[in-house]
């Protein structure tokens, strides 16, 4: 095991945002004991810097990003495709919706909602158009790479997928899907 300088374990327990009575509480040691320990005033025990060393160490998680979780490539469909290239790649891949791009710059989504209306449309022999423009909805939301996961789960609570972006191009997608491998993990 490395024995700590005080320096360092002051440096990590304020790198974790710990106060000193937080970082004592969670080693089961006295707050003064972690005060004396960091001013170098107190030579330790072995087992009392173990006890704040696995507290450090346990307080360390990996920060989980959009860019780790989501997949790619992003399947997509352009504002001047047929509608049916849309219920096609939906049939194929077994989604429920898809997005709606131009170039790698999101502009929309199309939903199963919208392929109904597009039959509905035809059967009714009014059909707008045969294009995703005439069908599309609002796009899903973006987030940046570096978005920690528990804000994309929070987005997730209240629509279908999230878009990664990276300079204003899609990079990747999350669905709920996509998350089930960190709850295995954790």
């Amino acid at each position: 095991m490395h024995i700590p300088t005080p320096e360092e374990i002051r440096a990590r327990r304020e790198l974790l945002g710990l106060k000193q009575a937080e970082l004592a509480e969670k080693a089961g040691i006295s707050q003064s004991m972690v005060a004396r320990i960091e001013k170098g005033s107190v030579d330790p025990r072995v087992s009392t810097l173990k006890k704040i060393v696995d507290v450090l160490n346990a307080m360390e998680k990996p920060r989980i990003t959009a860019a780790r979780v989501m997949h790619t490539p992003v399947i997509g469909v352009g504002i001047d495709d047929p509608i049916t290239r849309a219920a096609d790649i939906m049939e194929k891949h077994g989604i429920s919706q898809v997005p709606v791009l131009e170039g790698d710059t999101p502009v929309g989504c199309v939903s199963e909602a919208a392929i109904l209306n597009a039959i509905n449309d035809r059967a009714m022999h009014k059909p707008p158009g045969d294009q995703v423009r005439y069908y599309m909805e609002s796009g899903f939301p973006t987030v940046p790479k570096d978005t920690d996961i528990e804000t994309v789960i929070r987005i997730l609570e209240h629509h279908h997928a999230v878009l990664v972006v990276d300079g204003g191009r899609v990079a990747g997608v999350i669905t709920t899907h996509d998350l089930i491998s960190l709850v295995r993990n954790r």
